[in-house]
Protein backbone atom coordinates (compact mmCIF):
# COMPACT_ATOMS: atom_id res chain seq x y z
CA UNK A 1 0.00 0.00 0.00
CA UNK A 2 1.18 3.33 -0.95
CA UNK A 3 1.85 5.91 1.74
CA UNK A 4 -1.01 8.46 -0.38
CA UNK A 5 -3.17 5.16 0.26
CA UNK A 6 -2.64 4.86 4.04
CA UNK A 7 -3.07 8.43 4.54
CA UNK A 8 -6.31 7.92 2.69
CA UNK A 9 -7.41 5.27 5.00
CA UNK A 10 -6.45 7.43 7.86
CA UNK A 11 -8.68 10.12 6.82
CA UNK A 12 -11.20 7.88 6.05
CA UNK A 13 -11.00 6.36 9.89
CA UNK A 14 -10.88 9.50 11.57
CA UNK A 15 -14.08 10.82 9.51
CA UNK A 16 -16.39 7.58 10.16
CA UNK A 17 -15.43 7.97 13.86
CA UNK A 18 -16.69 11.49 13.61
CA UNK A 19 -19.95 10.83 11.87
CA UNK A 20 -20.35 8.26 14.62
CA UNK A 21 -20.12 10.60 17.13
CA UNK A 22 -21.87 13.35 15.30
CA UNK A 23 -24.90 11.21 14.49
CA UNK A 24 -25.39 10.60 18.48
CA UNK A 25 -24.31 14.11 19.63
CA UNK A 26 -25.20 16.08 17.11
CA UNK A 27 -22.15 18.29 17.25
CA UNK A 28 -21.96 19.56 13.77
CA UNK A 29 -25.51 21.35 14.75
CA UNK A 30 -23.18 24.37 16.49
CA UNK A 31 -21.63 24.74 13.16
CA UNK A 32 -22.20 28.53 11.77
CA UNK A 33 -21.11 30.01 8.22
CA UNK A 34 -18.08 31.24 8.46
CA UNK A 35 -16.59 34.30 5.85
CA UNK A 36 -12.85 34.26 4.90
CA UNK A 37 -12.12 37.64 6.94
CA UNK A 38 -13.37 35.44 10.58
CA UNK A 39 -9.74 33.57 10.43
CA UNK A 40 -7.60 37.11 10.78
CA UNK A 41 -6.26 38.04 14.29
CA UNK A 42 -8.82 40.97 14.43
CA UNK A 43 -12.09 38.72 14.69
CA UNK A 44 -10.71 35.91 16.09
CA UNK A 45 -10.06 37.21 19.40
CA UNK A 46 -12.82 36.70 21.47
CA UNK A 47 -11.67 32.48 20.19
CA UNK A 48 -8.47 33.31 21.48
CA UNK A 49 -10.04 34.64 24.75
CA UNK A 50 -12.32 31.62 24.76
CA UNK A 51 -9.47 29.25 24.99
CA UNK A 52 -7.67 31.22 27.23
CA UNK A 53 -10.56 30.65 29.84
CA UNK A 54 -10.07 26.90 28.92
CA UNK A 55 -6.34 27.10 30.13
CA UNK A 56 -7.00 29.26 33.60
CA UNK A 57 -10.15 26.67 34.35
CA UNK A 58 -7.79 23.62 33.83
CA UNK A 59 -4.65 25.23 35.74
CA UNK A 60 -7.01 27.00 38.47
CA UNK A 61 -8.62 23.06 38.99
CA UNK A 62 -5.17 22.18 39.46
CA UNK A 63 -4.00 25.09 42.17
CA UNK A 64 -7.47 24.55 44.40
CA UNK A 65 -5.84 21.32 44.96
CA UNK A 66 -3.37 22.86 46.80
CA UNK A 67 -4.84 26.17 48.28
CA UNK A 68 -6.44 26.47 51.64
CA UNK A 69 -8.79 29.58 51.81
CA UNK A 70 -8.62 30.60 55.04
CA UNK A 71 -6.32 34.05 56.46
CA UNK A 72 -3.98 32.10 58.80
CA UNK A 73 -3.15 29.30 56.12
CA UNK A 74 -4.02 30.98 52.41
CA UNK A 75 -0.07 32.94 51.76
CA UNK A 76 1.41 29.46 53.28
CA UNK A 77 -0.51 27.34 50.64
CA UNK A 78 0.73 29.46 47.98
CA UNK A 79 4.21 29.07 49.23
CA UNK A 80 3.83 25.03 49.46
CA UNK A 81 2.31 25.71 45.62
CA UNK A 82 5.37 27.37 44.54
CA UNK A 83 8.00 25.49 46.59
CA UNK A 84 6.30 21.61 47.09
CA UNK A 85 3.39 20.98 44.63
CA UNK A 86 3.78 18.93 41.41
CA UNK A 87 4.42 21.94 38.81
CA UNK A 88 2.73 24.01 41.23
CA UNK A 89 5.29 26.83 40.23
CA UNK A 90 4.60 26.21 36.61
CA UNK A 91 0.75 26.03 36.70
CA UNK A 92 0.49 29.10 38.83
CA UNK A 93 2.48 31.15 36.70
CA UNK A 94 1.02 29.78 33.40
CA UNK A 95 -2.65 30.88 35.74
CA UNK A 96 -1.17 34.20 36.17
CA UNK A 97 0.25 35.17 32.64
CA UNK A 98 -2.91 33.84 30.69
CA UNK A 99 -4.96 36.11 33.11
CA UNK A 100 -3.24 38.73 31.98
CA UNK A 101 -3.40 38.05 28.39
CA UNK A 102 -6.62 37.33 28.43
CA UNK A 103 -7.81 40.58 29.82
CA UNK A 104 -5.67 41.90 26.80
CA UNK A 105 -7.78 39.82 24.43
CA UNK A 106 -11.20 40.76 25.92
CA UNK A 107 -10.11 44.41 25.67
CA UNK A 108 -8.94 44.20 22.04
CA UNK A 109 -11.67 41.94 20.77
CA UNK A 110 -14.33 44.69 22.45
CA UNK A 111 -11.73 47.70 21.10
CA UNK A 112 -12.47 45.53 17.74
CA UNK A 113 -16.04 45.32 17.90
CA UNK A 114 -16.12 48.91 18.48
CA UNK A 115 -14.43 50.37 15.58
CA UNK A 116 -15.87 47.92 13.26
CA UNK A 117 -19.50 48.80 14.30
CA UNK A 118 -19.60 45.00 14.94
CA UNK A 119 -22.37 45.90 18.21
CA UNK A 120 -25.08 47.56 15.92
CA UNK A 121 -28.42 46.05 14.90
CA UNK A 122 -29.15 42.93 15.45
CA UNK A 123 -26.22 42.55 17.68
CA UNK A 124 -27.04 44.61 20.68
CA UNK A 125 -27.37 42.24 23.37
CA UNK A 126 -24.06 40.46 22.14
CA UNK A 127 -21.75 43.70 22.94
CA UNK A 128 -24.03 43.90 26.56
CA UNK A 129 -23.18 40.10 27.19
CA UNK A 130 -19.36 41.19 26.56
CA UNK A 131 -19.61 43.71 28.93
CA UNK A 132 -21.31 41.24 31.23
CA UNK A 133 -17.96 38.99 30.40
CA UNK A 134 -15.45 42.08 30.71
CA UNK A 135 -16.92 42.91 34.40
CA UNK A 136 -16.46 38.71 35.56
CA UNK A 137 -12.86 38.49 34.23
CA UNK A 138 -12.11 41.73 36.26
CA UNK A 139 -13.94 40.39 39.08
CA UNK A 140 -11.78 36.63 38.67
CA UNK A 141 -8.71 38.93 38.50
CA UNK A 142 -9.81 40.86 41.74
CA UNK A 143 -10.47 37.79 43.72
CA UNK A 144 -7.53 36.03 42.38
CA UNK A 145 -5.52 39.05 43.79
CA UNK A 146 -7.15 39.01 47.00
CA UNK A 147 -6.80 35.14 47.15
CA UNK A 148 -2.86 35.80 47.54
CA UNK A 149 -3.07 36.96 50.37
CA UNK A 150 -0.07 38.95 50.74
CA UNK A 151 -0.01 42.51 51.64
CA UNK A 152 -0.95 43.26 47.70
CA UNK A 153 -4.03 40.87 48.05
CA UNK A 154 -4.67 42.06 51.62
CA UNK A 155 -5.51 45.44 51.08
CA UNK A 156 -7.40 44.89 48.14
CA UNK A 157 -9.91 42.58 50.28
CA UNK A 158 -9.46 46.05 52.10
CA UNK A 159 -11.29 47.80 49.74
CA UNK A 160 -13.43 45.42 48.86
CA UNK A 161 -14.88 45.70 52.45
CA UNK A 162 -14.72 49.49 52.42
CA UNK A 163 -17.00 49.30 49.02
CA UNK A 164 -19.08 47.07 50.98
CA UNK A 165 -19.60 49.58 53.30
CA UNK A 166 -20.07 52.59 51.28
CA UNK A 167 -23.30 50.47 49.46
CA UNK A 168 -24.75 49.91 52.85
CA UNK A 169 -27.41 47.56 53.02
CA UNK A 170 -26.85 46.16 49.01
CA UNK A 171 -23.06 45.76 49.98
CA UNK A 172 -24.10 42.98 52.52
CA UNK A 173 -22.21 40.27 50.93
CA UNK A 174 -19.03 42.44 50.68
CA UNK A 175 -19.15 42.58 54.74
CA UNK A 176 -16.93 40.54 57.22
CA UNK A 177 -19.82 40.74 59.51
CA UNK A 178 -21.91 38.67 56.87
CA UNK A 179 -20.99 35.84 58.58
CA UNK A 180 -19.32 34.86 61.52
CA UNK A 181 -18.84 30.83 60.29
CA UNK A 182 -16.84 31.45 57.25
CA UNK A 183 -13.77 34.37 56.90
CA UNK A 184 -14.79 36.82 54.06
CA UNK A 185 -11.56 34.69 52.26
CA UNK A 186 -13.61 31.85 51.61
CA UNK A 187 -16.25 33.95 50.16
CA UNK A 188 -14.05 35.51 47.60
CA UNK A 189 -12.42 31.95 47.25
CA UNK A 190 -16.08 30.81 46.09
CA UNK A 191 -16.86 33.74 44.16
CA UNK A 192 -13.68 32.87 42.26
CA UNK A 193 -13.73 28.99 41.58
CA UNK A 194 -17.81 28.99 41.85
CA UNK A 195 -19.99 32.38 41.30
CA UNK A 196 -18.00 33.95 38.59
CA UNK A 197 -17.13 31.06 36.77
CA UNK A 198 -21.02 30.13 36.86
CA UNK A 199 -21.83 33.45 35.34
CA UNK A 200 -19.02 33.79 32.79
CA UNK A 201 -19.67 30.30 31.48
CA UNK A 202 -23.81 31.31 31.33
CA UNK A 203 -22.68 34.42 29.78
CA UNK A 204 -20.16 32.40 26.89
CA UNK A 205 -23.09 30.00 25.75
CA UNK A 206 -25.76 33.07 25.42
CA UNK A 207 -22.62 34.80 23.63
CA UNK A 208 -21.91 31.67 21.20
CA UNK A 209 -25.72 31.16 20.71
CA UNK A 210 -26.22 34.86 19.48
CA UNK A 211 -23.17 33.97 16.82
CA UNK A 212 -24.77 31.46 15.84
CA UNK A 213 -28.07 33.06 15.32
CA UNK A 214 -26.59 35.96 13.88
CA UNK A 215 -23.38 34.95 12.00
CA UNK A 216 -20.39 36.33 11.94
CA UNK A 217 -20.09 40.15 11.33
CA UNK A 218 -19.02 41.30 7.79
CA UNK A 219 -16.68 43.66 7.20
CA UNK A 220 -17.91 47.29 7.66
CA UNK A 221 -17.04 48.24 4.02
CA UNK A 222 -19.31 45.09 2.59
CA UNK A 223 -21.93 46.49 4.99
CA UNK A 224 -21.76 49.31 4.03
CA UNK A 225 -22.20 48.38 0.08
CA UNK A 226 -25.13 46.37 0.90
CA UNK A 227 -26.54 49.45 2.65
CA UNK A 228 -26.22 51.58 0.20
CA UNK A 229 -27.99 49.16 -2.66
CA UNK A 230 -25.22 46.85 -3.25
CA UNK A 231 -24.83 42.68 -2.86
CA UNK A 232 -24.94 40.97 0.64
CA UNK A 233 -21.91 39.95 1.76
CA UNK A 234 -20.93 36.50 1.73
CA UNK A 235 -21.13 34.56 4.79
CA UNK A 236 -19.17 31.81 3.07
CA UNK A 237 -15.93 31.54 2.12
CA UNK A 238 -14.25 29.20 4.95
CA UNK A 239 -15.61 26.26 7.28
CA UNK A 240 -16.22 26.49 11.20
CA UNK A 241 -13.81 23.66 11.08
CA UNK A 242 -10.90 25.50 10.11
CA UNK A 243 -11.94 28.60 12.08
CA UNK A 244 -12.10 26.20 15.48
CA UNK A 245 -8.72 25.08 14.63
CA UNK A 246 -7.25 28.24 14.17
CA UNK A 247 -8.53 29.66 17.22
CA UNK A 248 -7.29 26.47 18.94
CA UNK A 249 -4.24 27.08 17.42
CA UNK A 250 -3.72 30.21 18.58
CA UNK A 251 -4.43 29.01 22.43
CA UNK A 252 -1.73 26.37 22.11
CA UNK A 253 0.31 29.24 21.30
CA UNK A 254 -0.99 31.28 24.47
CA UNK A 255 -0.39 27.98 26.64
CA UNK A 256 3.58 28.40 25.04
CA UNK A 257 3.94 31.60 25.44
CA UNK A 258 2.82 31.63 28.96
CA UNK A 259 5.29 28.66 29.74
CA UNK A 260 8.12 30.73 28.24
CA UNK A 261 7.28 33.40 30.30
CA UNK A 262 6.70 31.12 33.79
CA UNK A 263 10.17 30.01 33.40
CA UNK A 264 11.78 33.52 32.97
CA UNK A 265 9.65 35.80 35.13
CA UNK A 266 7.82 33.84 37.47
CA UNK A 267 4.74 34.73 39.45
CA UNK A 268 5.35 37.01 42.27
CA UNK A 269 4.04 36.64 45.54
CA UNK A 270 4.64 39.86 47.97
CA UNK A 271 5.36 40.02 51.86
CA UNK A 272 2.98 38.75 54.44
CA UNK A 273 0.02 41.56 54.79
CA UNK A 274 0.68 44.15 57.76
CA UNK A 275 -2.56 45.94 58.88
CA UNK A 276 -3.19 48.85 59.05
CA UNK A 277 -0.60 50.35 55.89
CA UNK A 278 -1.21 50.94 52.58
CA UNK A 279 1.79 50.41 50.10
CA UNK A 280 0.64 48.72 46.86
CA UNK A 281 -0.95 49.64 43.76
CA UNK A 282 -3.97 47.47 41.84
CA UNK A 283 -3.15 45.25 39.23
CA UNK A 284 -2.79 47.04 35.45
CA UNK A 285 -6.49 46.64 34.78
CA UNK A 286 -7.50 48.67 37.41
CA UNK A 287 -5.22 51.41 37.74
CA UNK A 288 -6.98 53.53 35.23
CA UNK A 289 -9.50 53.73 38.43
CA UNK A 290 -6.71 54.37 40.99
CA UNK A 291 -6.17 58.06 40.39
CA UNK A 292 -10.07 59.06 40.79
CA UNK A 293 -9.34 57.26 44.41
CA UNK A 294 -6.55 59.67 44.65
CA UNK A 295 -8.44 62.69 43.66
CA UNK A 296 -11.74 62.04 45.10
CA UNK A 297 -11.42 59.46 47.88
CA UNK A 298 -13.04 55.26 47.64
CA UNK A 299 -15.83 56.11 47.15
CA UNK A 300 -14.80 56.88 43.20
CA UNK A 301 -14.23 53.46 42.49
CA UNK A 302 -17.91 53.08 42.32
CA UNK A 303 -18.97 55.71 40.44
CA UNK A 304 -16.07 55.93 37.94
CA UNK A 305 -16.32 52.23 36.85
CA UNK A 306 -20.25 52.91 36.78
CA UNK A 307 -20.41 55.56 34.57
CA UNK A 308 -17.41 53.96 32.21
CA UNK A 309 -20.18 50.63 31.91
CA UNK A 310 -22.98 52.80 31.41
CA UNK A 311 -21.51 54.98 28.70
CA UNK A 312 -20.27 51.57 26.77
CA UNK A 313 -23.61 49.72 27.51
CA UNK A 314 -25.23 52.95 25.66
CA UNK A 315 -22.90 52.90 23.04
CA UNK A 316 -25.05 50.54 20.23
CA UNK A 317 -28.54 52.56 21.42
CA UNK A 318 -26.97 55.89 20.86
CA UNK A 319 -25.09 55.20 17.52
CA UNK A 320 -28.20 53.94 15.40
CA UNK A 321 -26.37 54.53 11.85
CA UNK A 322 -26.91 52.00 9.97
CA UNK A 323 -23.13 52.83 8.58
CA UNK A 324 -19.92 50.78 9.80
CA UNK A 325 -17.24 52.06 8.40
CA UNK A 326 -15.09 54.25 10.43
CA UNK A 327 -14.89 57.30 7.98
CA UNK A 328 -18.72 56.95 8.29
CA UNK A 329 -19.00 57.05 12.32
CA UNK A 330 -16.32 59.56 13.01
CA UNK A 331 -17.81 61.45 15.59
CA UNK A 332 -18.17 57.84 17.81
CA UNK A 333 -14.97 57.12 16.44
CA UNK A 334 -13.62 59.97 18.14
CA UNK A 335 -15.25 59.86 21.25
CA UNK A 336 -13.79 56.11 21.92
CA UNK A 337 -10.30 56.84 20.85
CA UNK A 338 -10.52 59.68 23.63
CA UNK A 339 -11.86 57.75 26.04
CA UNK A 340 -8.97 54.68 25.06
CA UNK A 341 -6.54 57.27 24.91
CA UNK A 342 -7.57 58.53 28.77
CA UNK A 343 -7.32 55.30 29.81
CA UNK A 344 -4.30 54.52 28.66
CA UNK A 345 -2.75 58.09 30.24
CA UNK A 346 -4.44 57.25 33.84
CA UNK A 347 -2.81 53.99 33.78
CA UNK A 348 0.71 55.71 33.51
CA UNK A 349 -0.21 58.19 35.61
CA UNK A 350 -0.79 56.12 38.27
CA UNK A 351 2.37 54.06 37.31
CA UNK A 352 4.31 56.94 38.56
CA UNK A 353 2.80 57.86 41.62
CA UNK A 354 3.71 57.17 45.20
CA UNK A 355 0.72 54.63 46.81
CA UNK A 356 -2.01 56.76 49.32
CA UNK A 357 -3.64 55.08 51.73
CA UNK A 358 -7.46 55.50 51.23
CA UNK A 359 -9.06 52.60 53.56
CA UNK A 360 -9.55 53.93 56.62
CA UNK A 361 -10.10 50.91 58.85
CA UNK A 362 -7.91 47.55 59.12
CA UNK A 363 -9.37 44.23 58.85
Amino acid sequence: MTARAESDQGVGRWRRAWEAIDERLGLSGLAYPVPAHANGIGYILGGITFFGFLILAATGIWLAQFYHPTPETARQSVVYIMNVAPLGDVVRGIHFWVANIVMATVLLHMGRVFATGSYKRPREANWLIGLGLLAVTLGLIFTGSVLKWDQEGFEALGHNVEIGNLLGAFGFWFSADFTTSLPILGRLYMAHIVILPALGVLLLLAHFLLVKRHGISALPTEADAAVDGGPQPDKGGSTFAVHVVRMAGFGLLMLAVTTVLTLIWPAALGPRPVPGIEETKPPWMFQAFYPFEDWFGLSALLWVPAILFGGLALVPFLDRSAYRSPKRRRAVIVIGAVVAVALAALVVYATFTVPQAHVQEAL
